[in-house]
């Protein structure tokens, strides 16, 4: 059930009282400079992308989200000052793994944390959930390698949606490789089977990525270099919609162009897959439609009410220390190889798919893309959609079905393996002064 906007306003304006080391000093009631009604001014300026029309309820609901953070995740971050950040994070692996009631004298707040993403809403169908991992191990295992460097580079093109990343100085040049690997392992560890299971690996990574979000709000809140005025909440609820729902999104649009308004049985899985890893991660059944229209209506008010920006000590900084990081595990020959067919492929996907090909413009954020990196582009592609045609092919076959999916798995876990162990942790001892414009 959709909220009204005036339960959602109560529930973001609640955070003041229920969270005043956190928000105390917030005004919840002026609409921060990031968040403008002009979409001429906006990230993105059309309105009524392909027919689809935003309304003033989109709007009214993607300004309220935009200042609302995560309750029951801040509620347990707050108690860093009384357990320190380990100790967080310990009780919730141990929650996540082995239930609240394995935490000696565990806080009502970690409890209060694992029950709402016990809480599996009506709106979820599990068996499509599952049915959207299967299917989409395919590219996760063919694509992802390829791709993941060029999508995460495309999370800073906004300096109001990039700062908090550039406050806690967890991306510089070495320590960029580790937070691209970690968001890789968040989304391939969603896909193992049983993954989204309460017990399973991808419940417990959903969990961790929660806390980190509420550990960066904690410690850049209390900064005293963050303008609520200007910035809102930090890693607000909108902010999570791209990382969440950008392939769906990227799906429906093109359904739509091609003139079609269903999806199908496997696009609906794939559809609902990102919907559960969404609500896993907090985020409400208000921004997480279940039609092409809907998906691409929320994600426009996003986007045209998110105020242009581009501060190149901020969001140029996180884009080069990303393009410069070295994600291999090991120099080996085969891995240094990898990691130059890799970079070029990511420079040039950024380049197509958030750039729309405007050379001029990725070469004033730092990103050259040539000609050598337009063919290896090329090349990777071909040969990744032909691997990837091929299991899709198999995957309608019974007799291979299950031999497919099996071999997508173990390519899965070598990938883990690749990406390393991800901590999903942010302390600050590592938050470092952003300049004043930025900041």
């Amino acid at each position: 059930m959709i909220r009204p906007i005036e339960d959602v306003r109560a529930r973001v304006a609640s955070q003041k009282t229920l969270l005043p080391g956190f928000y105390g000093k917030i005004d919840f009631d002026v609409a921060p400079e990031r968040f403008t009604e002009d979409p001429s001014a906006g990230v993105a300026r059309d309105r009524n992308p392909l027919g689809v029309s935003v309304t003033q309820d989109d709007l009214d609901r993607v300004r309220a989200y935009t200042m609302l953070g995560d309750i029951v995740a801040d509620a347990y971050a707050a108690l860093i000052p009384q357990f320190g950040f380990r100790r967080l994070i310990d009780m919730l692996v141990t929650a996540c793994e082995q239930g609240i009631q394995a935490v000696p004298d565990a806080p009502p707040e970690l409890s209060a944390f694992i029950a709402e993403m016990e809480a599996t809403p009506d709106w979820i169908d599990m068996d499509l959930v599952r049915e959207g991992q299967r299917l989409d191990r395919n590219a996760a295992a063919h694509l992802g390698p390829f791709a993941i460097r060029g999508a995460f580079v495309a999370t800073f093109l906004n300096k109001y949606s990039a700062l908090p990343m550039a406050l806690t100085g967890t991306l510089g040049a070495e320590t960029a490789a580790k937070r691209v690997n970690e968001t890789a392992a968040f989304f391939t560890t969603t896909l193992l089977p049983g993954a989204l299971e309460r017990h399973g690996e991808g419940f417990k990574a959903a969990a961790m990525v929660r806390l980190m979000h509420s550990m960066v709000r904690f410690n850049a809140l209390r900064s005293g270099r963050w303008d609520a005025s200007v910035y809102g909440v930090p890693i607000p609820q909108v902010d999570q919609m791209p990382a969440g729902l950008i392939p769906i999104f990227l799906m429906s649009f093109q359904m739509l162009r091609q003139g079609r308004r269903r999806f199908t049985p496997a696009e609906r899985a794939k559809v609902e897959l990102a919907r559960y890893r969404c609500f896993l991660l907090g985020l409400p059944q208000d921004l997480l439609a279940d039609t092409p229209e809907g998906i691409v209506r929320m994600m426009t008010a996003r986007d045209t009410t998110l105020r242009r920006g581009f501060d190149d000590e901020t969001c140029g900084a996180l884009i080069r220390a990303t393009l410069d990081a070295y994600l291999p595990p090991d120099e080996s020959p085969a891995n240094r190889l990898h990691d130059r067919i890799e970079r070029r492929f990511a420079k040039a996907f950024f380049l197509r798919h958030f750039m729309r090909g405007d050379h001029k413009r990725a070469a004033s954020m730092g990103i050259e893309v040539s000609r050598a990196d337009e063919a290896v582009f090329i090349v990777v592609a071909l040969l990744v959609t032909l691997q990837m045609k091929a299991f899709d092919l198999a995957d309608r076959l019974p007799l291979l079905r299950d031999v497919a999916d099996a071999a997508m798995v173990r390519r899965i876990r070598a990938l883990l393996k690749r990406y390393g162990h991800a901590e999903f942790t942010t302390d600050a001892a590592n938050y470092r002064p952003t300049n004043a414009k930025a900041a």
